[in-house]
């Protein structure tokens, strides 16, 4: 065993350029990171010191002489470009089906049934910005108490409900009558509750959603690691895209600077194992609302505390910043984009400066880990050796 934890941590949607098949996605030159460092200059100090400038080009952002992390970047090789897929294929499952999408809305035979089994009918069904739609059909919903459906460009059915009309308990109850609905062709990544509290014109969402995922077809490496005896912890959303398979204890956040904190304390308290991290605002407030400047803002603010998080690294640890697809925020889309994605690898057993090259996958960070632990999958080459 060359380390006794990883501390990994996804960026959400910080991609770093075009994959060479983004034209079949509608995502040719989409280029998440770039752009927004040509849009929006910032400084990102820390993340130049790791290395994030030697990957390749980016404006502003020069290749650092003496990089401290071993540095590279992988494509999606899994037939999509969202959450699921990105996630699944971090730990070792590589998907040839997308799961379905809906930009016109849900068809009657999923919206008949569902409306009947929760006896209750809906506003919306259509592709939409889950703040605007709230705050469009909000006043409405609770006035009739019916729930608000939506979706975007991912594969997601999505319940929003205030709490005080319909409260948590039963907005659960109502994701689970669609999660069991939406299957064979209809079965979507996840199936996601929404709640939000306040009045109209101030409708805000609450710290209460909640992620019905599909279960990953098959073991990942986090089962395997979990059946060793290894913790793997969960902070953020991470349990939730798993549908908490392999998961050994799970830390919910409602933001990246919770999810920072909760990665913090879980290393006070995790010894040997993994802990996984995903940092959602990149993608959730900036990529999906065309918000460079926030999204540049965020990017500052996670290179601020990086020190903190470097601070904390045991000498046994690794740690490794990557993630999960794009959602290049200057498009004029809002769907996530077809991008390569940063890996960088930085711990104080981890020799700085050497190059992991172009992977082919993401599964190749669940086969590094799991080769670390004596173990295997079936997807993935490691770049272990790389890191000694």
């Amino acid at each position: 065993m060359a380390f006794e934890r990883f501390i990994l941590i996804v960026l959400d949607s910080v991609g770093i350029g075009a994959m060479p098949d983004a034209g079949r996605f509608g995502d040719l030159g989409a280029d998440t990171l770039g752009h927004i460092l040509e849009q929006c200059p910032v400084e990102l100090p820390h993340l130049a010191r790791l290395g994030l400038g030697n990957i390749r080009s980016f404006p502003g952002l020069p290749p650092c002489p003496r990089p401290l992390a071993c540095f590279g970047m992988a494509a999606l090789a899994s037939n999509g470009k969202d959450t699921t897929c990105g996630h699944w294929e971090i730990a070792g499952i590589i998907l040839e089906k997308p799961f379905p999408t809906y930009p016109r809305g849900f068809p009657p035979e999923i919206m008949n049934p569902f409306e009947k089994a929760i006896g209750r009918t809906t506003l919306g069904n259509y592709p939409a910005s889950g703040t605007e739609i709230i705050a469009l059909l909000g006043e409405e919903h609770m006035r009739t108490g019916q729930p608000i459906v939506y979706t975007s460009a991912d594969s997601v059915f999505q319940v929003a409900a205030h709490e005080e009309v319909i409260p948590l308990g039963e907005q659960y109850r109502i994701c689970r009558v669609a999660r069991e609905l939406l299957r064979g062709p209809h079965e979507v990544g996840r199936v996601i509750a929404r709640p939000f509290t306040g009045s109209p014109g101030a409708f805000r969402r609450t710290a209460g959603r909640k992620d019905f995922a599909v279960p990953p077809p098959r073991a990942t490496v986090l089962d395997q690691l979990k059946a060793s005896g290894l913790a793997v912890a969960g902070v953020g959303k991470i349990a939730s895209i798993y549908c908490d398979q392999g998961i050994t204890r799970e830390h919910k956040t409602s933001d990246n600077h919770a999810g920072i904190e909760g990665t913090l304390a879980m290393m006070r308290e995790v010894e040997r194992g993994l802990i996984f991290t995903n940092l959602v605002d990149f993608d959730m407030l900036y990529g999906h609302r065309n918000d460079a400047p926030g999204y540049a803002a965020a990017l500052a603010a996670f290179d601020a505390r990086l020190p903190e998080l470097q601070a904390a690294l045991q000498p046994g640890d690794c740690m490794l910043l990557t993630a999960d697809h794009g959602c290049d925020p200057t498009t004029p889309g809002t769907d996530h984009t077809r991008e390569y994605v940063p890996i960088l690898a930085f711990g104080p057993r981890v020799p700085g400066g050497r190059s992991l090259g172009r992977r082919d996958s993401l599964a190749d960070i669940g086969q590094t880990l799991a080769q670390n632990f004596g173990l295997r999958l079936d997807s993935g080459s490691s770049f272990l050796s790389a890191l000694l």
